[in-house]
């Protein structure tokens, strides 16, 4: 068994300089350390403006750390993460182009031949359930609808690991379980290494394989980790009724909840 892991990042701080000679430089995250397994679906909570976009930048290899280092498969990060694709919390379409286009831009660019990408494009908005929709352009389609497309967009590249930053935050409740539910099926296809961010308890729990919780910040680090034991395959909206489901969700926020309080009353101070 490889036991070398897909994502690592090893005793990470961050520091941002100050803004000017009379205030200190602000420690975002301080001695961190995440450890993402091949295969694992891993969810990182806590306090807003604790860290965990940029947590996620530095596996992205879009931020470099002050101190640590990140490994992708047991080779040093240096630069950008070739072998992530990223899925913002905002679309990132391109409202001039069709959904066909948008999915098929990545392969375009990587110098795959416009149709080969074009006809992949269609293979994957056939599996977001977008088939008959390729035609259209971003402002034609549903918020649910740009997040499949969004998703397709990423997946086609296949990448090795999957970095998604609060991917259906703006979805209502509704469309967010069928995008949850669309998330985890073409994610057993083939178990890529996940990190989902998320400040849905919830989600975190319904979707995934580990949770992380993080501390407010400053010098945000983890202070918890908790194995997720609920069987596969799951429907997020049923197995949110589930003894055990309820009692991961009493245990995780038990550790939560102070760190949450600390973040509200740090954001009314700013």
């Amino acid at each position: 068994m490889n036991t070398i892991p897909a994502l690592a990042l090893e005793n990470i701080s961050v520091t941002f300089a100050a803004r000017s000679a009379d205030t200190a430089g602000y420690t975002a995250v301080r001695d961190t350390t995440l450890v993402v397994e091949r295969g694992e679906f891993v969810s990182v909570v806590g306090p807003t403006g604790c860290g965990k976009s940029t947590l996620l930048n530095i596996a992205a290899g879009l931020l470099t750390p002050s101190a640590g280092r990140v490994t992708v498969f047991g080779e040093a990060l240096a630069g950008l993460n070739r072998k992530a694709g990223y899925l913002f919390q905002a679309d990132a379409l391109m409202p001039w182009m069709s959904a066909l286009d948008n999915v098929a831009i990545g392969l375009i660019y990587r110098g795959t031949r416009r149709a080969e990408a074009h006809e992949r494009s269609r293979d994957w908005l056939g599996r977001v359930g977008l088939a008959a929709h390729g035609h259209r352009y971003p402002h034609q389609l549903s918020g649910g609808m740009k997040k499949r497309v969004a998703l397709a967009q990423t997946l086609i590249m296949d990448p090795q690991i999957l970095l998604m930053d609060e991917p259906f935050s703006a979805l209502d409740v509704q469309t967010r379980q069928l995008m949850e539910n669309e998330l985890l099926d073409l994610w057993s296809a083939d178990r890529k290494s996940v990190v989902f961010i998320t400040h849905d308890l919830e989600e975190a729990i319904s979707l995934s394989d580990r949770v992380v919780v993080l501390s407010a910040g400053p010098g945000t680090h983890p202070i918890g980790e908790y194995p997720i034991d609920l069987p596969r395959p799951r429907d997020v909206a049923e197995i949110r009724h589930t003894p055990r489901f309820v009692e991961l969700h009493r245990e995780i926020w038990h550790r939560m909840k102070d760190e949450v309080m600390k973040g509200y009353v740090q954001s009314q101070l700013v």
